[in-house]
C-alpha cells in the first residue's frame, strides 16, 4: 500500500532574535495525488484563472487570503488526508549542539515530525522542498527515514528533494506549513480553523 508525504517548513532554525520565534514543520499525507492536482486544475481553469495566470506556483506568501482559504478548503474533501505538525519555539532550544548548526537543528525537528507519524506497514513517497546540497540531502534522508521507521515499522520510505513548481503536493505543503506559522508565530488562527482533516500537532522541548 503506497501512501503519499509532503514536507514544507516556515519560519528558520536560526537565531530567534534575528529571525522567527518558531520553525514549524508540516507533512501533508495523502492516498492520490491525482485528487490535489485536480483542485489546483480548476483553480487554474475556472475560479482563479485570472489571478493565477502569471503564476507558475502557488507560494503562500506571496498569496491572496482568499485563494490559500480556498485550497485549505478544498483539501477537506480529499480522501485520507491528514497533516502532521511540530513546531519548535526556538528560545527553548539550550544545547549548543542543536544551536550551533542550523541544519542540525533542522534535522533534529524534522525528526521529532517522524516520530509522530505512525503509518504501520505503509509504503511511503516522501517529497521535500529541494533546497539543500547532496551531502545535506543525504543526512536528513537518512536521519528522518530513520525516526519515521522507529515508529511505523519497515516498509519502504522513498524521500526525494524535488522543486515545488512541479509539485503541487508541495504546494499545499507550503500553504499548510504558511497556515501553521500564522498561528503561533502570529496568533492568527484563521487558516487552521479553516481545516477539517486530521491534525496532528506536536513540540519540540
Amino acid at each position: 500500500m503506497l501512501r503519499y508525504l509532503y514536507l514544507d517548513e516556515s519560519g528558520d532554525p536560526g537565531d530567534p532574535v534575528k529571525g522567527s520565534r518558531h520553525l514549524v514543520i508540516v507533512a501533508l499525507h495523502v492516498k492520490n495525488p491525482a485528487d490535489l492536482e485536480r483542485i489546483i486544475k480548476r483553480m487554474r481553469r475556472h475560479k482563479y484563472r485570472k489571478q493565477l495566470r502569471k503564476a507558475r506556483e502557488i507560494k503562500a506568501n506571496k498569496t491572496k487570503k482568499e485563494i490559500i482559504l480556498h485550497m485549505l478548503k478544498e483539501l477537506n474533501g480529499v480522501p485520507e488526508a491528514c497533516v502532521f505538525v511540530v513546531v519548535l519555539e526556538k528560545r527553548k532550544v539550550y544545547s549548543d549542539y542543536l544551536k550551533s548548526n542550523k541544519h542540525r537543528l533542522y534535522n533534529y525537528v524534522a525528526g521529532k515530525l517522524a516520530e509522530s507519524i505512525v503509518l504501520k506497514e505503509v509504503d511511503l513517497e516522501i517529497r521535500i522542498d529541494r533546497s539543500k546540497g547532496k551531502v545535506l540531502q543525504d543526512d536528513f534522508n537518512q536521519y528522518f527515514c530513520r525516526k519515521l521507521e522507529s515508529c511505523s515499522g519497515t516498509a519502504s520510505r522513498i524521500v526525494h528533494h524535488s522543486y515545488s513548481e512541479s509539485w503541487v503536493g508541495l504546494q499545499f505543503a507550503d500553504v499548510l506549513s504558511w497556515s501553521f506559522f500564522q498561528k503561533f508565530e502570529h496568533e492568527d488562527d484563521m487558516y487552521v480553523d479553516a481545516l477539517t482533516i486530521p491534525k496532528e500537532v506536536s513540540y519540540v522541548f
